[in-house]
């Protein structure tokens, strides 16, 4: 049985299809705040959790955990900064201790994949410098930002776990500004929400200088890193953190990709326009991939344009409804905030 935490959210709940497709047993443990997304599965076992308090029985049985839970971007993490600590680096430790213990108590290695981000490598900079730092693994990391400090946090508790239990097998995943079809769908990620504005107002507009990199990633090629890590050799994989991205685009450049994408596609002019007078800020990082493809053979292959098309028609058919982006369900941000005032009232 593989225990998925967070698998009712935007990449858990195609990761948790794709594992009962591949014939495995799978155990959710989610807080649910944005539904129940499965029908009803034989393999498939369903738990409304906060990891923040984590009950061992969840472990029962378990031969691997995929960690997702927790807050997933700025926004959010700036909102709510102690539920941010909380979910992100306390929770995390939580369930790594029990892990950890249960590997120990049955002699048997336990694997703990861990969703990590590639904005860890995150420090303030100017965008427009000529000489790009291409970032790797082995670098020396000091994220600032709520976010990604967490994340980083979280890094350093299970490598200290692993120190002390010899069958406790961490994998980090930075993974790139994941992108694409879900489930769960959100439009609060860059190419989703450049898809949702070209669809709506036949317009994108780039707030600030567009000059800043992102690392992207198909979020079909994040759900294939957590099943290739999931059987991956363990001597090669154990304390080890790899970046998962597909490439690296400047946001300017690809809200023009974005825009070609669907004239080509459907024949619609899309206009891109940048916005100076909006400061969108210099967080700004260039990610290597190679380290995941040179150990494990792994490529993230997948492109912008499958997915943009994808999500156009999606919208196209009315499957977020008539106006997604007034649905704060697809806004985390906006969600949360919903929940926690809806929780603050009750």
């Amino acid at each position: 049985m593989i225990l998925v935490t967070g698998g009712a959210g935007y990449v858990g709940s195609l990761l948790t299809k794709e594992l009962l497709a591949l014939g495995e047993t799978v155990r959710v443990v989610d807080t649910m705040w944005f539904g129940d997304p499965f029908p009803r599965h034989e393999r498939l076992e369903m738990i409304t959790g906060d990891l923040r308090t984590p009950n061992p029985a969840w472990l029962n049985g378990v031969e691997a955990i995929i960690h997702l839970s927790g807050l997933s971007n700025d926004p959010t993490a700036d909102f709510a900064p102690e539920l941010n600590s909380e979910a992100n680096v306390f929770a995390t430790r939580q369930l790594a201790q029990l892990a950890a213990d249960k590997a120990t108590r049955e002699g048997q290695p336990l694997r703990y994949l861990f969703a990590s981000t590639c904005s860890v490598y995150y420090a303030p900079t100017t965008a427009d410098e000529a000489n790009v730092h291409i970032m790797t693994e082995e670098m020396p990391i000091a994220p600032t930002a709520n976010y990604s400090k967490t994340k980083r946090l979280a890094e350093i508790e299970l490598l200290r776990i692993a120190d002390k239990h010899p069958l406790f097998v961490p994998v980090i995943l930075r993974k790139g500004t994941v992108f694409g079809l879900s489930p769960r769908m959100r439009f609060d990620l860059v190419v989703n929400v450049f898809t949702l504005h070209a669809w709506r107002n036949r317009r994108l507009t780039v707030h600030g200088h567009g000059e800043a990199w992102r690392p992207l990633l198909h979020i079909r090629d994040a759900v294939d890193a957590y099943i290739h890590l999931l059987n991956a050799p363990q001597e090669k994989i154990r304390g080890e953190a790899f970046n998962i991205i597909h490439k690296n685009y400047r946001v300017l450049e690809l809200a023009h990709w974005v825009a070609e994408v669907i004239e080509q596609q459907y024949g619609v002019e899309v206009t891109v326009k940048r916005d100076r007078s909006q400061n969108a800020g210099s967080r700004s990082y260039y990610v290597s991939g190679e380290k995941i493809a040179r150990e494990l053979g792994f490529s993230a292959d997948r492109g912008t344009s499958e997915a943009v098309i994808a999500i156009w028609n999606a919208l196209e058919r009315g499957d977020f409804g008539e106006q997604p982006e007034k649905d704060p369900r697809f806004f985390n941000i906006r969600w949360l905030k919903e929940t926690l005032m809806a929780e603050a009232s009750a």
